[in-house]
Formats: structure tokens, sequence, C-alpha cells
């Protein structure tokens, strides 16, 4: 019996060990990691994530006017004009559900995360069909017939289409472009910052955008260069 009791106070006390061996381990790799502090690409991971379930990111929207005539003339000799004046508003999305993890490139040696972003997507416009104002006159033409009525479904075709371009121009899409950067350079770095992670940069550029350390630099050559080598042709020719 006492035997037993000794074999077990032995066991006890030997998982007592043990238990306190794993606590010690346990608080020495939570000091490392504290230590060492939190991963940047981790954090990373996590706000991706968290973007992906946003979906779509509007970082952008534009108002643009379309001006646009249609003529219609009938016979040789009656003819009928319309005019459509139509503002529409069109939104600069990113779908958010393409990104991945491909899509991020984590730069130890200088602390930068760079990110792929999705084209720009536009969508809309969605007209102002309070502020369209339409002028013209039919005449005897649009009295007799539906030509009016097949100007006026013309007229809104086209201007649609050319708020759209106006919206595809590059100008606007350059700002779009810019503002989609901020905006996840933004999402990315917020979270980082909160982590205690300061020292960190986030790079947010679309896949037909180079790399910013691979650009050329402008090697244009400077007026006193450009006239000595002009004075030097000019030796050159005996001149």
């Amino acid at each position: 019996m006492e035997t037993g009791m000794t074999r077990r106070r032995q066991w006890i006390g030997l998982a007592v060990a043990v238990g306190a061996l794993l606590v010690v381990l346990l608080l020495f790799v939570l000091l490392a990691r504290i230590e060492k502090g939190p991963d940047p690409e981790t954090v990373a991971a996590t706000s991706l994530e968290a973007m992906q379930a946003q979906n779509r990111l509007v970082p952008f929207s534009a108002r643009f006017v379309s001006v646009v005539s249609s003529r219609q003339r009938r016979l040789g000799l009656f003819e009928a004009e319309r005019t459509l004046i139509l503002p529409g508003t069109v939104r600069y999305e990113l779908d958010l559900s393409k990104l991945d993890a491909r899509d991020l490139d984590w730069d130890a040696a200088t602390r930068t995360m760079r990110v792929t972003l999705p084209p720009i997507e536009l969508a809309g416009p969605e007209v102002d069909l309070a502020g369209a104002r339409e002028y013209g006159e039919g005449g005897l033409l649009a009295a007799v017939t539906d030509a009016e009525e097949i100007l006026d479904a013309s007229n809104r075709k086209a201007a649609v289409a050319d708020l759209r371009k106006q919206a595809s121009g590059g100008v606007p899409m350059r700002l779009a472009r810019d503002a989609a950067r901020d905006a996840v350079e933004t999402n990315f770095l917020l979270p980082l910052r909160a982590a205690g992670i300061d020292d960190v940069t986030v790079d947010a550029r679309f896949a037909d955008e180079g790399d910013p350390s691979t650009e050329r630099l402008d090697v244009s050559t400077s007026y006193r260069d450009a006239m000595a080598e002009a004075r030097r042709r000019r030796a050159a020719r005996g001149e």
C-alpha cells in the first residue's frame, strides 16, 4: 500500500514537473512573439479577407453631361431635328472579390507590401431624368409621322453611350485609379498601424503599371549640355 502511494506521488510529481515545463515553454514562445512583434503578412492577410467580404469598392464617381442631336429627313422635303441634354453619374468600382493572396507581395528588405489591383470597372451611367432637356421642332413631319419618337429614342441611346465614353476618358480614369490606389493602401495601412507596425509601406498598383523601382529616370539633356554638343559638332565640321 505504501509502495503504491509512493509511486502515485512520483507520477503526480512528474506530471506537475512536465506541466510546469510546458507552461515555461509556452511563456517563452509568447514572450518571443511579443518581442518579435506582429507579423505584417498575417495582418495583411486578415485585411485582405475583410476587403474581399466588402465585395465592391467605389473609390470615385463623376458627373458628366451629354449633348446629342438627331435629324431625320423624308421625301427630301420634310425634316425634323431634336436635341437632348442629358446629365448622368458614373461610378468607378473595384471588384475586391478578385483580390487574392497572389496579389500580395511582401518585400522584407524594403518593408513594403505591394498590392496588385484588379481593373477599374464602370457602373452606370445613372441618368438624371429630372435634369434632362429636349429641344427642337418636328414641324409637319413630326405631326404626321413618328419621327419625333424615333429621334428621342435615338438621342437617349446616343447620350448614354456618350456618357460612358466621357467616363472612360484619360482624365477621369486617372483620377479614379489614383483614388482606388489611395483607398486600398489606406485599408491595408490602418490595420498595420493598429497592430503597432509603423515602419511598413503599402504600394498599390494596377497590373498594367510598371514597378516604380524599374521606371526609367529622366535623362533629358540640359540646355548647357545641348549647347556644348552643338559647339563640338560645329568644331568637328570646321565651322
